[in-house]
């Protein structure tokens, strides 16, 4: 029982290094995922303002500049296979050192949703970059 458990739990903590999705344009990384808001624990959505639902996702974007926390300006918007638009609306979140970019947006069913992520670095240069991902509404 005791290897079972101990196996889970390190195939848990994989799944991150597995996950990472990254943009890197010189000195810049922009980290990126998206998830279901209702993954969030009550407590967390609240402190950072995101309403918890089983129709609801959430984008979260960090940037790091010289592999250090960053500032800059998130933009985007998701788009479903019928070509409907949802802007993304991002607000800053700072935790100690870290900090990073959320935007929550709306879906209705499975489905597929492509997003387009336009970011400006300290250094002002606007970037780009597109990524699809399915979701699901929770049970």
């Amino acid at each position: 029982m005791q290897r079972l458990a101990l196996m889970l739990l390190a195939c848990c903590l994989s799944l991150p290094a597995m996950a990472e999705q990254k943009q890197t344009y010189g000195e810049l990384a922009v980290h990126y995922s998206a998830f279901n808001s209702g993954f969030l624990q009550p407590e967390v959505a609240a402190a950072v303002g995101l309403v918890r639902s089983k129709t609801q996702g959430v984008v979260n974007v960090a940037l790091l500049q010289a592999g250090k926390a960053s500032t800059g300006v998130v933009t985007g918007e998701v788009k479903n296979l019928l070509g409907q638009i949802t802007p993304l609306s991002f607000k800053q979140v700072k935790e100690g050192s870290a900090i990073y970019y959320l935007a929550q947006f709306p879906f209705g069913q499975q489905e597929m949703l492509r997003f387009t992520l336009n970011v400006k670095g300290a250094d002002g240069v606007p970037r780009s970059f597109d990524f699809s991902q399915e979701f699901f509404p929770d049970q």
